[in-house]
């Protein structure tokens, strides 16, 4: 773990700027992270990046602050996912605190309105980015089992409209048996 003070004030920093500048959630956050810590920083590296998003995504709570305790707990430990939290959480708070004084006018500025509709686009074109770049990951892994498991979810959420949260604990069942019947076979070896 890097602990020096340079590494804590770009931890901050790094995750404040971030999440100054971001709309729209935690999954257009991810790849701004990624290309932040994984290529310009090279604090971690390309799957370790896959692994933290997917345990921000399967943990309670908004996935931008899980991946930044994450990134912060993998780069620097405790202090460093205390300061990446806080780097997330401030902007937003700040910015919410600003525009709740100002909602009335807000609401009704049809620029602001059309302002907001264009954000839309923008974001979701992140969050196909993030998408595209993780399906793009678990491709190069040359297994069957989660491109099965990829596109069961897919059929199961989209055309039979099965709840989000028994496709996740099927997928983390599946997940854990696979790992648990793989390690068997590399202990057996």
């Amino acid at each position: 773990m890097k602990r020096d003070k340079d590494v804590y004030a770009r931890l901050f920093l790094s995750t404040f700027k971030l999440s100054a500048c971001t709309f729209g959630g935690g999954y257009v956050i991810i790849p701004l992270m990624r290309k932040r810590f994984v290529e310009d920083l090279h604090w971690i590296d390309e799957q370790e990046m896959l692994n933290l998003t997917a345990i921000a995504q399967s943990s309670p709570g908004p996935i931008a602050v899980n991946a930044s305790i994450l990134v912060g707990y993998q780069v620097a430990g405790a202090a460093g996912a205390l300061l990446t939290v806080l780097g997330t959480v401030l902007p937003p708070l700040v910015i919410i605190s600003i525009v709740s004084l100002f909602y009335q006018a807000f609401r009704d500025n049809a620029i602001a309105n059309m302002a907001l509709a264009g954000m839309l686009c923008g974001v979701a074109a992140v969050v196909l980015d993030v998408v595209v770049n993780m399906a793009r990951s678990v491709f190069r892994q040359k297994r069957l089992l989660p491109l099965l498991i990829m596109a069961a979810s897919f059929v199961a959420l989209r055309f039979f409209s099965v709840n989000i949260l028994l496709i996740i604990l099927a997928c983390a069942l599946i997940g854990a048996a696979d790992t648990w019947v793989r390690g068997r076979k590399g202990a057996g070896t």
